[in-house]
């Protein structure tokens, strides 16, 4: 098969090669719900879970997330991801872990880093966020992502401040 070459702009050629990389990065068998954090020069499979469920109300769970460089650039991550807890029409910012410092992390292709949510079961009642979702906001890592939040009931501080937290970003296995 014979090819002729076009000369394609490469603004358009970089969004076609980034809506590729979305297209194609999606395997439900995964368990990552085939989402993938795309920036031009970092792409990252995000896993949540499985955590150390809270199992009763007032029990604390932990849920790590792995984030995992699928691209053949390296990444580089510094801070805390943002999260937000979901359910119907309502929403729960989830604080930073006040006592830790996040580090760079840099990450070769195959190479996988982590942090944790940790949050109390709350008893289904007034201070309590029914939270079915889960968006995380990965910094340097493009917009945030929706994931499923299967743990139950979050205990809430405040009507809007969930008693829950973010550890940072570290090297997996750390």
């Amino acid at each position: 098969m014979r090819t002729i070459p076009v000369p394609v702009p490469v603004p358009l050629a970089v969004t076609a090669l980034a809506a590729a990389l979305v297209l194609t990065a999606c395997d439900s068998k995964s368990g990552d719900h085939g989402a993938k954090a795309v920036v031009p020069d970092c792409v990252v499979a995000v896993k949540v879970g499985p955590g150390n469920a809270a199992t009763s109300a007032g029990d604390t769970g932990n849920v790590p997330v792995t984030l995992t460089n699928r691209g053949s650039n390296k990444c580089t991550f510094q801070g805390f991801p943002a999260i937000e807890m979901t359910g119907g029409q309502s929403s729960w910012s989830v604080a930073e872990e006040k006592a830790a410092t996040p580090a760079k992390v840099t990450l070769d292709k195959g190479e996988a880093a982590t942090f944790t949510i940790t949050y109390v079961r709350g008893d289904g009642g007034s201070l309590s966020a029914p939270a079915k979702a889960v968006k995380i906001t990965i910094p340097g890592a493009g917009d945030a992502k929706s994931y499923p939040w299967s743990y139950g009931d979050v205990a809430l501080k405040s009507p809007k401040n969930p008693d829950a937290s973010v550890g940072p970003i570290q090297v997996a296995g750390d």
